[in-house]
């Protein structure tokens, strides 16, 4: 369990969609300080919250982050991006854009600040998954989150014994910019950031955060014919 009162916590991608929501709800539970990554950070009128810049595909860009924020005790990997629908169709090149955003953003942010939160006394980390961790729709995003969600898996047993817990957040649709084209129900982020925070106070390993991706989570255990019907054919 991580207690929140006069935590430290970084959140990437913290300036919009989920990530601006999960700062919004740390801001009501008495941290002391919230660190908000952007590419292009803006001004904050509040004190306790410090807008940064990041862009986790760059190493020099996250060691800058690292040393200007000595201080954290709580890391939330929610930064990532999409592209690349087709595995076999769209360029190398934008693939590899994905799973540099998606998985290694994510492992080098953590690389980085494991140290930090070791020296404040331990804490806590937290990773963005997604429903299409567990099943794929094609292309290089669900495939991203898939190899994030063994990232987590693995980094939460290699920090048993060194004072840091892990939490997956699995998710579907959100009523974000990101899922403007959806027309199938969306969670409010409201109600995901407060889960995940939550989750962080909790010490609980995974979050299912939604109806989509706790019904795809109970189907892994059918034939493969249940998540993918039209392999019946």
């Amino acid at each position: 369990m991580t207690t929140l009162e006069g935590a430290v916590v970084l959140v990437t991608g913290g300036s919009r969609g989920i990530g601006k929501a999960i700062v919004d709800d740390l801001l009501t539970r008495g941290v002391a300080k919230v660190y908000a990554t952007a590419r292009n950070p803006q001004p904050s009128t509040d004190d306790r919250l410090v807008n940064v810049r990041l862009e986790v595909t760059d190493p020099a860009s996250i060691e800058a982050l690292a040393a200007a924020a000595p201080d954290v005790t709580v890391l939330i990997n929610n930064a990532g991006i999409t592209g690349g629908r087709s595995l076999l169709d769209s360029p190398v090149e934008e693939i590899r854009e994905v799973f540099e955003a998606n998985f290694f953003g994510p492992l080098n942010v953590t690389r980085a600040f494991v140290p930090v939160i070791e020296r404040n006394g331990g804490g806590h980390i937290l990773n963005m998954h997604s429903v299409l961790s567990w099943i794929s729709i094609g292309g290089a995003y669900p495939a991203s989150k898939a190899a994030l969600w063994s990232q987590t898996n693995a980094l939460r047993l290699e920090l048993l014994d060194r004072g840091i817990g892990v939490t997956g957040l699995h998710v579907g649709y959100v009523d974000t910019d990101m899922a403007a084209h959806v027309t199938d129900p969306k969670s409010r982020p409201e109600d995901i950031a407060k889960q995940a925070v939550d989750a962080i106070e909790t010490g609980a390993h995974e979050v299912v955060a939604d109806e989509l991706s706790r019904n795809v989570k109970a189907g892994l255990s059918a034939e493969l014919t249940a998540l993918y019907p039209q392999l019946k054919n």
